[in-house]
């Protein structure tokens, strides 16, 4: 690959407030950790040596600044941020539930990741890099949504490979018909989908994850390669004919999910960057193993942007 990025994602950017203890007075402490899908893909891909740039935007405020910082610690492209002046960055609280699954309270109404537009977009990063990443949350409303299609459209013209994560956020969205819209047009333009085990079913309306698949597969003929994360049980990956199941690393000290998708996924564009998707069942195994391996690796720690596992911590869990 000889373009200056190998990932270009857009999409929110926020502070994830995380419960970190409980003070004297029995109130829950809690911790502003930098946060947003896309931004944790390129985290972990920038840990795992490529190179990447954000598209997005925050407020001009305290929030936007420690988020533009934490991008630049992380190593990640900052050429796309935009700050807003007048709409604060997004927030968000994250209660984490006994087993480490999580409930979100988002403060977005509106949040300034939902104000990007068209005209911001900053083409040139599009152009350089060689895969676009992207998921749902910039399409929940205007004028997020126009700016979103408008740069996968480009990706899309100049060739770039798409990859793509639904990430359902039922309390993000004002009815759930209109979720499946737009989720139905992130997978009609991706060449790569990542989605969970609860997001299929609930999509396709079927109780048994190989027909869902099938059917995705059937309506969406573009897409090549799609990963199915089933959280502590593993995750399969579906590419052509051929699918492969790998259960999870169980994690005795596994304190939240947090980040845990995301880096999945930016496991598998790590592995497609390196492999391309003419993979057979033994390379698709190999790929579904380390991206497994570096999810569970996340669970143990609080945060996800600033805290992603090395290729070394990787492959001491791997070997």
């Amino acid at each position: 690959m000889n373009k200056k990025y190998d990932v270009v994602a857009l999409g929110e950017l926020l502070i994830d407030f995380t419960e970190n203890g409980v003070s004297k007075q029995g109130n829950p402490l809690l911790e502003a950790n930098p946060g947003g899908a896309p931004a944790n893909v390129l985290a972990m891909l920038r840990k795992l040596g490529k190179k990447t740039v954000f598209i997005g935007k925050v407020g001009n405020d305290c929030f936007g600044k420690q988020l533009e910082n934490t991008l630049i610690e992380a190593g990640i492209g900052t050429d796309g941020l935009v700050k807003d002046d007048n709409i604060n960055t997004t927030l968000a609280f994250v209660h984490t539930l006994p087993g480490g699954d999580r409930e979100f309270a988002f403060y977005r109404k509106p949040g300034a990741d939902m104000m990007l537009t068209s005209n911001e977009i900053n083409e040139d990063l599009i152009r350089q890099s060689e895969i676009f990443h992207f998921g749902s949350l910039s399409m929940t409303s205007q004028p997020c949504r126009d700016a979103t299609k408008y740069a996968v459209e480009l990706a899309k013209k100049e060739n770039l490979l798409i990859t793509y994560d639904p990430n359902l956020r039922e309390s993000l969205w004002d009815n759930l018909d209109e979720a499946k819209e737009m989720i139905k047009y992130g997978m009609s333009m991706c060449d790569v989908m990542k989605i969970s085990d609860n997001e299929v079913l609930w999509f396709t309306g079927k109780d048994n994850y190989d027909d869902a698949i099938t059917a995705i597969k059937n309506n969406f003929k573009n897409i090549k390669l799609i990963l199915l994360s089933l959280g502590k049980e593993g995750s399969r990956a579906y590419l052509g004919d051929t699918s492969v199941t790998v259960p999870g690393f169980i994690q005795k000290n596994t304190i939240e999910t947090t980040g845990a998708g995301d880096t999945f996924f930016a496991a598998v564009i790590d592995y497609i960057i390196e492999y391309g998707l003419n993979l057979n069942e033994n390379q698709l195994r190999e790929m579904l193993r380390r991206a497994n391996a570096a999810a569970s690796i996340i669970t143990t720690r609080k945060g996800a942007i600033r805290v992603m596992p090395t290729r070394q911590e990787l492959q001491m869990l791997l070997d």
